[in-house]
C-alpha cells in the first residue's frame, strides 16, 4: 500500500444531533471547527492539542483521531510506523456539539488521503459507515459528513447494514444558538439514563414530532416551537442534568424553540429569523453558562489542502 508523505489538513464542524424528537436520527452541522493536519513520519504517534483540551487529551495513539486513523489503516490494509498529528480545536469537549464525531470524522478522512487509494476505496458513505461503528450512533456523524440538516439510520433488518444518511435542502430562515455550561457531561452517562420501552403514545407523539421538524426545517420555520417537543428521551435524562432541564424549560416557557443538544448538557435553541433572539441570548444564560450564535455550516468534513 502507497502511502502520501506530505502532510494533510482537515475541517470538520460541530453538531449538534437529535433536535428534540428526532432520537439518533436528525442532526445539524454548526459553524464551529476543529482543525487537523496529520503527516506520515517517525516511529510512533505523535499528538500535539492546542484549543479545546489542551493539555488534557491523550498525545499518543490513545487521542480518539489517532485511534481512529489507526483503525482506518487497518480496515486499508496497512499501518505507517508513525503518525504526527496537530489538533487545532475549537468543539467544546463533552457539551453535546459532537466533538468525538468531529474527531472520529478526521481520523478517517485523514487516514484516507494519506493513502493514495484511500478517496476511492473509503469514499463518504463508508466514513459516514464506520465512523458510525466506532461512534455507536450515526447522528452526529452524519452532519459532520455531509453538512447542513440530516436525517441517519441503521439499514437492514435488525439493524444490520451499517448506517446510511441523507442531506436535505439547508435549513432556511433559522439560526441556531447554543447554550454551553462549564461543566462537562458525558454521552454514556446520559444513555444509562433510558429506559428499555417507552409508552406508545409517546412513540407515537415523537414521530409527528420527527416528522414535523423536517418540514419546519425545509422551509416552514413558524412550526419549530411545536415541532421540537420531546417525550422520548429528555425527560428521562433531566434527574442527571437538573441545569440543563431548568434551563430548557425556561427558554420554552418563551415560546422558545429550546431542546437539548446531543446528549447535553448544552442547549441547543432553533431561532426563526423573524424571531430576534442572537443580541438577547447571552442575557437568558444561567451563570456559568455561554451562548454563541452559530450558522448552520453548509459544508461538512473536507480537506484543506494536502
Amino acid at each position: 500500500m502507497a502511502f502520501v508523505t506530505s502532510r494533510v489538513t482537515v475541517r470538520v464542524p460541530a453538531t449538534s444531533a437529535n433536535l428534540g424528537p428526532g432520537f439518533d436520527s436528525l442532526g445539524l452541522a454548526l459553524g464551529l471547527h476543529d482543525t487537523i493536519s496529520a503527516r506520515l513520519g517517525g516511529s510512533r504517534v505523535a499528538v500535539r492539542v492546542s484549543g479545546e483540551g489542551a493539555g488534557e487529551l491523550p498525545d499518543d495513539e490513545r487521542h480518539l483521531v489517532a485511534a481512529t486513523m489507526l483503525a482506518a489503516f487497518d480496515r486499508l490494509g496497512e499501518r505507517p510506523d508513525g503518525i504526527e498529528l496537530s489538533c487545532d480545536n475549537a468543539i467544546p469537549q463533552a457539551r453535546g456539539m459532537g466533538s468525538s464525531s468531529a474527531a472520529i470524522v478526521a481520523g478517517l478522512m485523514l487516514a484516507r488521503q494519506l493513502v493514495e487509494t484511500g478517496p476511492e476505496r473509503l469514499d463518504h458513505a463508508d466514513v459516514i459507515r464506520m465512523a458510525a461503528e466506532i461512534e455507536g450512533h450515526p447522528d452526529n456523524v452524519a452532519p459532520c459528513v455531509l453538512g447542513g440538516f440530516t436525517i441517519a439510520w441503521t439499514g437492514g433488518t435488525g439493524g444490520t447494514g451499517g448506517a446510511r444518511a441523507v442531506r436535505l435542502e439547508d435549513a432556511t430562515g433559522v439560526l441556531p444558538v447554543i447554550f454551553v455550561p462549564g461543566q462537562r457531561g458525558y454521552t454514556a452517562q446520559a444513555r444509562a439514563a433510558l429506559p428499555a420501552t417507552v409508552p406508545l403514545a409517546d412513540a407515537a407523539f415523537n414521530a409527528a414530532r420527527t416528522a414535523l421538524l423536517v418540514r419546519a426545517l425545509t422551509g416552514a420555520p413558524e412550526l419549530l416551537f411545536a415541532a421540537t417537543e420531546d417525550r422520548l428521551h429528555q425527560g428521562y435524562r433531566a434527574a442527571a442534568m437538573p441545569d440543563t432541564a431548568r434551563l430548557v424549560a425556561a427558554l420554552r416557557e418563551r415560546g422558545i424553540a429550546a431542546v437539548v443538544s446531543g446528549a447535553g448538557p448544552s442547549v441547543l435553541v432553533l431561532v426563526p429569523d423573524d424571531q430576534e433572539l442572537g443580541d438577547k441570548a447571552q442575557d437568558l444564560c444561567p451563570e456559568g453558562w455561554s451562548a454563541m450564535s452559530l450558522p448552520v455550516a453548509a459544508q461538512g468534513a473536507r480537506v484543506l489542502r494536502e
